[in-house]
């Protein structure tokens, strides 16, 4: 059962699995879905904090998710370093800066890749505000809670990231 630990990607079952199992562990222990968006929202609050030593505290949504450490917050956390020793526990660990099918495509610059992954990831920070909550937040507690809007978000989701692949990769 522990060679499962080591494997170098683990079988999409029961890595679905383990998620729903997660899922159910959220709801028992602490009456909320699985959720990821707000912790980056509430990490800009910190620093702001941090640098202005104090928060935007008239910004709505500061007043609805206050900028704090909170298990959401440590979600995050746990998923950075639970890749990490899942991929020292493999042997597969190393820092790219360029992936290669990224490379194949568009050229070995690390710069580029950065603006692209930035750019990537604000819009997928508006996007997750937009709908209202993340991939996770919709795809994962949103569908297990057979939310009509998760599910067609979740569909919008899936469809959108196909097209994208085909149109900048031309795979799937």
């Amino acid at each position: 059962m522990l060679e499962i630990l080591t494997e170098v990607t683990w079988s999409p079952y029961v890595a679905g699995a383990g998620i729903g199992i997660l899922s159910w562990l959220a709801f028992l222990l602490s009456d909320k879905p699985i959720g990821c968006s707000t912790s980056y929202f509430r990490t800009f609050g910190l620093f702001r904090k941090c640098f202005k030593g104090e928060c935007d505290e008239k910004n709505p949504y500061y007043l609805k998710f206050a900028p704090k450490i909170d298990w959401q917050w440590m979600l995050v956390a746990g998923i950075v370093i639970g890749a990490f020793i899942s991929s020292m526990l493999s042997g597969v660990f190393e820092i790219i800066w360029v992936p290669d099918m990224f490379a194949q495509k568009f050229g070995d610059d690390p710069l580029l890749r950065l603006i692209i992954a930035i750019i990537g990831g604000v819009l997928m920070g508006f996007g997750a505000r937009w709908a209202g909550g993340c991939t996770s937040g919709h795809g994962i507690s949103g569908t297990t809670q057979l939310s009509v809007t998760s599910i067609v978000t979740a569909a919008c989701m899936f469809a959108g990231a196909i097209g994208t692949a085909l149109i900048i990769y031309g795979v799937l």
